[in-house]
């Protein structure tokens, strides 16, 4: 296991490994950020409460102004009543829903019905010849931001609209206005559609019948929508366009041929500025002070000490307190790093990161009064801020609530309003921008570190596969090692390696060609004292001295052998090398050596399992026969007494295979792959009867890579023994039968 472990983790896995661990940074950078929110949120919090101090300290020792505000329903006279709207109204969203609780303050105006202000008699009207169900709608007025909204509940049987091609506005069923700017001007619009759809207003003049006069008021935007009981229109006005008066008029045409007007219910005269009702909005001098911080990106109110609302202004959808820069991002010009970062890493970074939303609901707001432990707070005279989840989208909003006093007593209360979305839309830019720089930064480093990291791995496998090509398959020196030019420390290994090799190769020439120069030098010698001893003996003829020239004269046979054996296997190197293979028969020629095999070891017994198909090969039928000697050598040497040595030879899978299998001792499994090499021997030296010098199954593997093929040794799997198997490829001429 921990070679496998050594084997898997290399340099380029380390070093990636440990440039991992500047994920530490990101991760810093993102609680740096996360507490940089913590501090924006105080100071965004230090703010909010600043801005309503300094409105309770506009509306102060000021008691007249939260005389004018109550909630009673107004009386159903010319005077027109505006509601303060805390919530936001949609007026094109095809529905009266978002009015909510505001809706039980709608007026009710129908035919006939006496109008208990004496100056607005007139109120409505009906032609004397026409029998149509009774006209009447249901009027509700707002104020929200800015604007003043209005929805008409009409209720009309016969609903007639404007013809497709018609110009004229008065003979359709229609909507009138009469109202008086802020300058004092008196204007009058009409509405009359072609179908449900966008409203569209003209300001009309004396006459309006004359087409010429119509003038299209793009200010005045609502929807027209029919129902079953009628229709209903929604609209709002710019609180810049209205003064202190307004009157409306429905206008009802029944009969699609003649299209006369048959009934006309209306709030009070709009023929006249004399004739049109006030506009009461309650405290107006707060509105007026409250205006000055209509940009202060917050949404703004005033509760009186009953925590009703007299004013509201601002979305708190939209009161982030932030203005944050829209610009696009750098890199957002490539279309290939836009969608990298659309596509893959900001969606990424959202599973994390929360995302602001402005589709939220504030219910702590949707009743009439205003209720919370903030506002409560403030009525009892104490300032405070706090901040609040709602629990749908953790969507955070920051309140502030500071009393307005006079004469030590609490009037009412200042409740600015923000959402965080501001800080947290700031604090995702910023994430945002430092994991793109963080993530270039890390795969740039990284790359580089990976590329580093390959070219050291790349040099250290060089030099591993030149230090593996340096030794062949027979133990020799078969190449050097290339040194490098490179200055580091690689280079100073492999130089050092290089120069190692070269002295190594030196000694292994060396030692590789002494037994043929020590054959050649001690040939002189001993054939000196060879013919000395048999001069000698000659010479004398005593027993005893006999017996030690006879003894010398063993010796210098014995070193004579191991001359030979020393000289055999540099001189048959250098014959195959220039030797030319035939055609022949491998299996004939194992069979002519078997049979003198049985002459020179009359102790062993044979047992032949030689192929009768022919068996051809490319080779030198007298380099095979030497190796058959050295193999059968080699197998009576270490064969059991009366146990039969296995000598095999056939043709396999395109290959002539030749074994020799004796029952003798195992060979050690260390042995197996270096018992082919030169100078290595496994005989005890109690067994050694003739010098051996290991150098039989080395010239064996030389004559089989001469004829291209290989030869093993392994032990028996049937019975104790060893089995010796070479496989040389069969003549293209002679394929498997």
């Amino acid at each position: 296991m921990a070679d496998y472990t050594r084997k898997r983790i290399g340099i380029r896995f380390k070093l990636v490994f440990m440039s991992s661990f500047l994920l530490v940074i990101p991760w810093l950078g993102y609680r740096y950020i996360l507490e940089m929110e913590e501090y924006l949120g105080q100071g965004q919090e230090q703010i909010v409460l600043g801005t309503a101090q300094a409105l309770a300290t506009a509306l102060n020792e000021r008691p007249e102004l939260f005389n004018e505000s109550n909630f009673s329903r107004a009386s159903a006279g010319r005077d027109l009543y505006v509601y303060p709207v805390f919530s936001p109204l949609e007026i094109n969203d095809g529905t009266l829903q978002d009015w909510g609780e505001y809706q039980q303050y709608e007026q009710h105006y129908s035919e006939f019905s006496r109008n208990p202000i004496p100056q607005s008699q007139v109120s409505s009207f009906r032609a004397p010849a026409s029998q149509g169900d009774p006209l009447s709608f249901h009027l509700m007025l707002g104020e929200s931001n800015r604007y003043l909204y209005a929805y008409l509940k009409v209720k009309d049987a016969q609903r007639v609209w404007r013809a497709p091609d018609g110009l004229r506005v008065d003979r359709s069923d229609s909507l009138r206005i009469g109202l008086v700017t802020r300058d004092g001007l008196f204007e009058r619009y009409v509405i009359a559609p072609y179908k449900d759809d966008n409203i569209y207003p003209y300001r009309i003049g004396s006459d309006v019948t004359d087409i010429s006069s119509l003038e299209y008021e793009p200010r005045i935007t609502g929807r027209w929508r029919q129902v079953p009981e009628g229709y209903e229109v929604e609209m709002r006005f710019p609180l810049e366009m209205l003064g202190e008066k307004l009157g409306m008029a429905v206008y009802d045409v029944d009969d699609l041929e003649t299209r006369s007007i048959e009934a006309i219910v209306r709030t009070s005269s709009i023929d006249s500025m004399e004739g049109l009702g006030s506009l009461l909005r309650p405290t107006p001098e707060i509105d007026r002070i409250v205006a000055g911080m209509v940009h202060s990106n917050s949404r703004i109110q005033v509760v009186d000490a009953t925590q009703r609302v007299l004013l509201s202004v601002g979305d708190i959808a939209s009161a982030t307190g932030l203005l944050l820069d829209s610009s696009e991002p750098p890199g957002y010009g490539n279309p290939l790093l836009r969608w990298l970062m659309e596509e893959i890493l900001h969606p990424l970074y959202y599973r994390v990161l929360t995302k602001p939303t402005t589709d939220f609901v504030d219910e702590l707001y949707l009743g009439g009064p205003l209720e919370g432990e903030h506002i409560a707070t403030a009525l009892d005279g104490r300032p405070v801020t706090r901040f609040r989840i709602i629990d749908d989208n953790q969507t955070r909003l920051l309140e502030a609530a500071y009393p307005i006093v006079a004469n030590d007593e609490v009037l009412g209360a200042v409740i600015v309003n923000q959402n965080m979305n501001g800080i947290r839309t700031f604090r995702n830019q910023a994430l945002e921008t430092l994991f793109d720089m963080m993530i270039a930064i890390l795969v740039a480093t990284m790359a580089a570190l990976f590329i580093f990291a390959s070219s050291l791995s790349s040099r250290i496998r060089n030099l591993r596969n030149q230090a593996e090509k340096v030794l062949d398959d027979r133990g020799r020196i078969a190449s050097s090692i290339e040194p490098s030019r490179s200055a580091d420390e690689f280079g100073d290994l492999s130089r050092s390696f290089s120069d190692i090799m070269g002295r190594l190769s030196q000694n292994t020439h060396y030692l590789e060609n002494m037994s043929s120069r020590l054959s050649h030098e001690l040939r002189t010698p001993v054939t000196v004292v060879r013919s000395s001893l048999e001069n000698l003996g000659m010479i004398t003829r005593d027993g005893e001295s006999q017996v030690y020239i006879k003894r010398a004269e063993e010796g210098i046979k014995r070193l004579n052998l191991i001359l030979a054996n020393m000289s055999e296997a540099a001189r048959l190197e250098q014959i195959l090398q220039s030797s030319d293979k035939e055609l022949m028969n491998l299996a004939e020629v194992v069979e002519g050596c078997m049979k003198g095999y049985a002459l020179i070891y009359p102790k062993a017994t044979f047992r032949n399992e030689i192929s009768r198909q022919p068996v051809m090969i490319l080779g030198v039928d007298d380099y095979i026969a030497q190796l058959r000697d050295k193999l059968i050598a080699n197998a009576v040497e270490f064969s059991y007494p009366g146990r039969p040595i296995r000598v095999a030879c056939h043709a396999q899978e395109g290959e002539a295979v030749l074994s020799v299998a004796n029952s003798g001792p195992y060979l050690h499994s260390a042995m197996k792959d270096r018992i082919f090499d030169s100078m290595v021997s496994v005989r005890p030296e109690g067994r050694q009867e003739q010098p051996h010098l290991g150098m039989g199954l080395h010239i064996a593997r030389m004559i089989t890579e001469f004829h291209g093929g290989w030869i093993t040794a392994d032990n028996l799997l049937d019975e104790e023994g060893v089995i010796v198997v070479m496989r040389v490829p069969l003549a293209p001429r002679y394929p498997l039968p």
